[in-house]
C-alpha cells in the first residue's frame, strides 16, 4: 500500500482535490439556485434534484469543455510546433529517438498496423473525445437552463439546435476557451526563464534559458 500511494500520489491527490471542489461547486450552486428560485416564487429543490438541473450541468460541462479543448490542442500542437527555450516544447534541434522494444513495450507497438496508428494518436483522441462529451453536456445543460429561465419570464422555449446557434452559448464557450489558451501560453513562455525546483514541468535549475525541453 505504501508503494501504491507513492507511485500514484500525484493522480490520487489531484482526484481528491477535484472531487472536493466539485462537491463544493454542487453545494454552493445548489444554494444559489434555490435563492433564485425562491425570488421567482418557485419551490426550492433538494441537492439530489439540483444535480439534474441545467444550472448545475451547464456550469460543470462548460468548464470541462474548455479544459479538454486546451489539453487536446496542446498535445497536438506540441507534436510539430516549437518554442525555443521552453520546458513545454520539444527541442527544434533534437533528433527523433528510435523506439526500443522490450518486454514492457505496449502491445500496439508490437502488433503494428491500424492498432499502432490508433495508439500513436490515442492521447489526443481521448482528450478530443472528452471535449466532445463536455461540449454536448454544456449544450444540453445550457439549453435546459435557458428554457427554464424563459419559462419564468413567460417566453417560449427553444430547441437545442437554436441554443447552439445563440450568442449566449458561444459567449459562454469563448470566455472559457480564451482563458485556457492564455494559461497555456503563459506556462510555455514563462518556463523559458523561470524554474520550479523538482517540478516535472520545469527545466533543471542549472539549465540555460536557451535549453529547450525538460
Amino acid at each position: 500500500m505504501k508503494n501504491f500511494l507513492r507511485d500514484n500520489g500525484l493522480s490520487l491527490v489531484l482526484a481528491a482535490i477535484f472531487l472536493l471542489l466539485l462537491a463544493g461547486q454542487a453545494f454552493t450552486g445548489w444554494h444559489v439556485y434555490n435563492e433564485e428560485e425562491l425570488e421567482h416564487g418557485s419551490n426550492a429543490l433538494s441537492l439530489r434534484d439540483y444535480l439534474g438541473t441545467g444550472h448545475f450541468m451547464e456550469s460543470v460541462f462548460e468548464n470541462w469543455e474548455s479544459e479538454f479543448l486546451q489539453m487536446a490542442a496542446y498535445v497536438v500542437l506540441t507534436a510539430f510546433l516549437f518554442q525555443k527555450g521552453s520546458a513545454e516544447s520539444n527541442d527544434p534541434e533534437g533528433e527523433e529517438s528510435e523506439t526500443q522494444l522490450s518486454t514492457h513495450t505496449p502491445r500496439p507497438l508490437l502488433k503494428g498496423g491500424w492498432k499502432l496508428k490508433l495508439y500513436e494518436h490515442s492521447l489526443s483522441l481521448a482528450l478530443l473525445g472528452l471535449f466532445a462529451v463536455s461540449f454536448i453536456g454544456h449544450l444540453l445543460g445550457g439549453a435546459r437552463l435557458h428554457n427554464q429561465e424563459n419559462l419564468q419570464h413567460g417566453k417560449a422555449s427553444i430547441s437545442v439546435g437554436q441554443y447552439l446557434g445563440s450568442s449566449q452559448f458561444w459567449f459562454e464557450s469563448f470566455q472559457n476557451w480564451q482563458s485556457e489558451f492564455l494559461a497555456v501560453l503563459a506556462i510555455v513562455v514563462l518556463s523559458i526563464w523561470l524554474r520550479e525546483k523538482n517540478s516535472a514541468e520545469s527545466k533543471e535549475m542549472t539549465a540555460p534559458h536557451s535549453s529547450t525541453g525538460k
